[in-house]
């Protein structure tokens, strides 16, 4: 699951929330899908402004992830720290190390605050939350899912309701929906699985598929040199580079989903943040699935 979760910054929030007269909060997010996010997240700040007339709140989009993390950190060291921000868990770590945030318990602390903070999916809390206390809320949790183009199924003589389930019949299916022009060059890849933008996130996955975390819940211990995490790492590279039904070289985050949309590849892995977009752009059949498994 991606990594987003509004954080409380440490240094200011509990002198905005006590403060006399209007309270104003910064609250930075980044955007990563498709789709008209910042006016969906202004509607957002109307709508809880309405409801708390005396609360000031101003959105400010602050680029990709890391952007937002680099400006967040920036603003705290120049005295004009945002109180909310919208970062990766994974952040969590580095925040905590620099005590910079707060944790949701000691402000959320009336029944009802109590019972917001038990109402999300538990998984969705996992790694928002450390030491029993939580620290990110989730929010725009995205996931990723697997693309596929029901039109070139058919034509390549598969049951077009019926995506790969594992490792194995992926390969096998990305294998029969490679498509070459007379020149044997490739027109139409079986599969694409992006390596730039997100890669840990898709690595993460295979990781997973494969029977192990890419580190332990306390963030201090990686996992990269285990067999199991090996073998994930082998298998997505090989798709390219040995089985030629990906190519060989990286796969753009940023241009996958017009390449599929297109397409170029016949299956894709990529969010859920971008089923909009799809849907908007797709001129074919298509379906969404959970991702192949391995163990």
């Amino acid at each position: 699951m991606h990594k987003l979760f509004a954080f409380l910054c440490a240094a200011v929030f509990a002198a905005a929330a006590h403060g006399q007269g209007k309270t104003e909060l910064t609250f930075y997010y980044p955007i990563a899908v498709g789709g008209p996010l910042t006016k969906v997240i202004d509607g957002y700040a109307a709508g809880f402004e309405k409801e708390h007339p005396n609360v000031k709140v101003n959105a400010v989009y602050a680029g990709n992830y890391d952007d937002t993390r680099i400006r967040a950190l920036a603003a705290h060291k120049a005295g004009q720290p945002a109180q909310l921000s919208v970062l990766f868990s994974i952040d969590l770590y580095e925040l905590l190390e620099q005590d910079l945030i707060v944790p949701f318990d000691e402000v959320a602390t009336s029944a009802e605050d109590k019972a917001w903070l038990k109402s999300f999916y538990p998984a969705l809390m996992t790694n928002g939350t450390y030491k029993g206390k939580v620290y990110g809320i989730p929010f725009q949790r995205s996931t990723i899912v697997l693309y596929w183009n029901k039109d070139a199924f058919r034509e390549a003589g598969l049951d077009p309701e019926k995506p790969p389930t594992n490792w194995n019949e992926m390969r096998t299916m990305a294998a029969k929906l490679v498509k070459k022009d007379g020149s044997g060059n490739v027109s139409r890849w079986g599969v694409m699985v992006p390596s730039t933008g997100y890669p840990y996130w898709m690595f993460q996955a295979f990781s997973r598929q494969n029977g192990q975390d890419l580190m332990n819940p306390e963030g201090n211990r990686t996992n990269f040199t285990h067999p199991d995490v090996i073998n994930a790492l082998q298998y997505w590279t090989d798709l390219g580079r040995k089985h030629g039904v990906m190519p060989a070289g990286t796969v753009e985050w940023g241009t996958l989903r017009q390449n599929f949309v297109e397409g170029k590849t016949a299956m894709m892995w990529h969010t859920t943040g971008n089923l909009t977009a799809v849907k908007d752009g797709a001129k074919f059949a298509f379906g969404v699935s959970m991702l192949p498994a391995a163990k």
